[in-house]
């Protein structure tokens, strides 16, 4: 076991969260954006009508002005890993570093690129190249976020690795299993898609303004029939990848699906929770009632885990002490067999210093044997593997069912448009106006859902966050929380006051 202190381990956790919800304030826009930009310039191109490019202009201007705020909270973020989690940089900078490069070299320079093109080569350039040069940014805005979703999957799911005892380092084995493992495919699906919701939330929000204050009504509804359309395909398909990602949490990370469900006893035919409070007395391996009500939907966990009816789905206290009548392995037994390759790794080292060769192999092989329990050897309870139920528990619940609600909002004002009707629907438009707080506040708890249910690991049953951090003075950290906490905030401050002087002035001034 290693000396821990709790303290510098919430404090940087608490940092890299403050910078990490900011910064996810102004990606999701960025990333369905930049697509919407390009489909109304599309338009334009298609169709040559000057209302259409000065809708562009206009949706282009908010758009900028939320990459900019995005790139400068993104920079803080990717210097965090060096600054609050040098431990983890050290030992798997060979894998997480790779992808992290290319999005950096590849992905951001394009986007970079041909950003300049799109916001000052209006009657510089031809309007063929000019939209050329919208989509790159769309598809490189994407590629940024894909090659950043990679490294994050790979931290959720292990593979394509090797641990090297000789630098006690993680060493990339197979770059096409880390870019191609399930895991990674389903984080990115899901995240962007549900980013291009969030984005056809924005401008159903500004165009539902306009429609009440009774301005730009023209540029608001044409707004609002591509944002729509947009957005219902795009909410479509993150129920379908929604479900991807909670077939591969099942088998790679079924604690994390078990918190999100509040399911301490394992069932075969288990249901899945549509609505329920839990009961905060409840801890793992007591005989407390996990809720205080809940509302079921029979069988349907078992399905969405297994792909079969009936199926056996662990729960808390199955993964944590384990279940022997169905082959469970809990964290009590990990956590033997993880100490076990943490002595041996110790005692390899020694007999290598020491030239005891025969030492040194015997003690390797019995590492290797264990080798992939090595971050359970760092727990100290076998509860400590369980995430915080309840915030993961609700966290996921808001996501699901704000993302149900979306597809019928872009439905309704689908279908008022098509009747001629939507600015006498007195009812709806505020309900778009307050669609983007909606999507916001779903794009968070999908974030907590993803972050704070994989707790308390920093790569998945490898390393826990406390062998992750740097060897910091606690006040160090405490003090730059608050100072970036300040920081964002004034950039967030900042960021809408632009963006309400652009709404109020409109498209004409484009």
């Amino acid at each position: 076991m290693i000396d821990v202190d709790l303290s510098l381990v919430n404090w940087s956790r608490a940092q890299f969260a403050l910078t990490a919800m900011y910064h996810w304030i102004f990606v999701p826009l960025t990333l369905g954006l930049s697509f919407l930009c390009a489909f109304f310039e599309s338009i334009y191109v298609r169709t040559g009508d000057e209302r259409w490019r000065s809708l562009t202009r206009f949706w282009m201007t908010l758009f900028g002005i939320n990459f900019a705020i995005g790139v400068a909270t993104g920079i803080i973020l990717e210097f965090q890993f060096g600054t609050n989690w040098s431990n983890y940089s050290w030992m798997v900078g060979d894998i997480f570093g790779a992808p992290l490069a290319i999005e950096g070299i590849l992905a951001f320079f394009l986007e970079a690129t041909f950003f300049a093109v799109m916001f000052f080569g209006w009657n510089r350039v031809s309007k063929g190249f000019h939209l050329f040069s919208t989509w790159m940014v769309a598809v490189g805005s994407n590629l940024s976020a894909l090659w950043i979703l990679v490294a994050n999957g790979w931290m959720q799911d292990p593979v394509g690795m090797v641990f090297n005892p000789e630098t006690v380092r993680f060493e990339m084995e197979n770059f096409w299993a880390v870019l191609f493992s399930p895991t990674a495919v389903a984080k990115f699906t899901h995240t962007t898609s549900s980013a291009f919701v969030l984005a056809s939330l924005f401008v159903l929000t500004i165009s539902s303004w306009y429609l009440i204050q009774k301005k730009h009504q023209d540029m608001a509804k044409r707004s609002i029939v591509v944002a729509a359309v947009f957005g219902l395909l795009a909410s479509v398909y993150v129920g379908y990848t929604g479900d991807e990602s909670a077939f591969t949490a099942a088998s790679t990370q079924p604690m994390k699906l078990a918190a999100f469900e509040g399911l301490y006893q394992g069932e075969e035919g288990a249901g899945l929770v549509a609505a329920g409070l839990l009961n905060p007395a409840k801890k793992p391996g007591d005989d407390l009632d996990p809720f205080l009500f809940e509302v079921k939907i029979p069988g349907l966990l078992s399905i969405l885990s297994n792909r079969e009816p009936g199926s056996f789905v662990p729960g808390i206290d199955d993964l944590v002490y384990g279940n022997a009548t169905y082959g469970v392995m809990g964290v009590v037994d990990k956590m033997k067999l993880g100490r076990a390759a943490v002595g041996d790794l110790a005692t390899y080292k020694l007999a290598r210093q020491s030239g005891d060769v025969f030492s040194a192999e015997s003690a390797l092989v019995r590492f290797r044997a264990n080798s992939e329990y090595l971050g359970y050897g760092y727990l100290a309870t076998p509860e400590e593997a369980v995430p915080p139920v309840a915030i993961s528990f609700y966290a996921f619940h808001i996501m699901v069912v704000l993302g149900s609600f979306f597809p019928v909002l872009f439905l309704a004002y689908l279908f008022f448009l098509y009747k001629g009707q939507l600015e006498e629907q007195r009812w709806l438009l505020p309900v778009g106006l307050l669609s983007l707080l909606l999507g916001t506040v779903a794009q968070q708890a999908g974030w907590v859902v993803a972050e704070v249910g994989r707790q308390p690991w920093a790569i998945q049953g490898m390393m826990p966050v406390s062998v992750a951090t740097t060897n910091l003075d606690v006040g160090n950290v405490q003090t730059t929380f608050f100072m970036f906490l300040g920081l964002f905030t004034l950039l967030l401050i900042a960021e809408v006051k632009i963006m309400l002087k652009q709404i109020s002035i409109g498209p004409e001034g484009h």
